[in-house]
């Protein structure tokens, strides 16, 4: 198992879709975190508190885009577990995960 606490590991200010967008982009994240966790580990967990907000090109890149990798979605939902105060962000990342559709 693996816990990763975006604000303290990934930046206090993730923001924009690709990596063109800037250091702290979705992508970034995606290719960086969390696609090697889902890989390597049985359980991932993803606590998105502390950061100043998530865009929803940040969102849907980071974990929709698991799905275009080739990543199963049911591999995703028993893998990974979102962790948030705010309940929302947790329904709108299992959103993007649904709708992403395989490359």
């Amino acid at each position: 198992m693996i816990t990763i606490k975006v604000a303290n590991e990934f930046s206090r200010y993730p923001a924009g879709r690709f990596t063109k967008d800037g250091p702290y982009s979705g992508e970034h994240f995606r290719n960086k975190f969390l696609l090697p966790a889902i890989q390597k580990e049985d359980r991932v967990i993803v606590e998105l508190d502390g950061a100043r907000g998530y865009g929803s090109s940040f969102l849907e890149e980071a974990f929709g885009g698991l799905v275009r990798l080739g990543v199963l979605k049911e591999v995703i939902k028993r893998k990974l577990e979102i962790r948030a105060t705010n309940l929302s962000l947790k329904q709108e990342i299992e959103e993007y995960i649904s709708n992403a559709n395989p490359a």
